[in-house]
C-alpha cells in the first residue's frame, strides 16, 4: 500500500510484474549452456543470482581437479548482496581453506580471493 502523500508515478513495480523482468526471464530460458573456462577466475556478472549456489561449488571442484588452488571470484561492488551470498557459500565448502576480499590490483571489494585445499573423500 502506498503512503497517502506518495506520488503514484514513484511506485515500484514488483519484479514479477515488470515487463523487463519477463523479457530477461525469457532470454535466460532460451540461453544455451555455455562452456566456462576453468582458469581460476570466475566472473559472476553473466550469471543469475539463483545460479551461484551450484555454480561456485562446481567451479571450485573443477579448479581443484586442474590443480588450481588460488581462485578469484568477481561479484562486483554493488550493494554487497551478491558478495555476502558468495561468502556464505564459500564458508560451507570443505575445499575452501580461506577467502578474503581482493586488494586494489585484483578488484578491491568487488572480488574475493579464495585459497582451496584438497579434501580426502570417504
Amino acid at each position: 500500500m502506498m503512503h497517502p502523500d506518495a506520488n503514484p508515478d514513484d511506485r515500484q513495480i514488483p519484479a514479477e510484474e515488470s515487463p523487463l523482468e519477463e523479457d530477461r526471464q525469457e532470454e535466460w530460458a532460451q540461453d544455451e549452456p555455455v562452456e566456462l573456462p576453468i582458469d581460476g577466475t570466475l566472473d559472476l556478472h553473466t550469471f543469475r543470482p539463483a545460479e551461484i549456489k551450484t555454480l561456485i561449488p562446481d567451479y571450485l571442484e573443477q579448479c581443484l581437479e586442474r590443480k588450481i588452488t588460488q581462485v578469484r571470484i568477481i561479484h562486483g561492488k554493488g550493494s554487497g548482496s551478491l558478495r555476502r551470498s558468495v561468502h556464505a557459500i564459500l564458508q560451507r565448502q570443505a575445499t575452501v581453506r580461506s577467502f578474503r576480499l581482493a586488494d586494489e590490483s585484483a578488484g578491491s571489494w568487488g572480488a574475493t580471493l579464495v585459497t582451496l585445499q584438497e579434501v580426502e573423500r570417504p
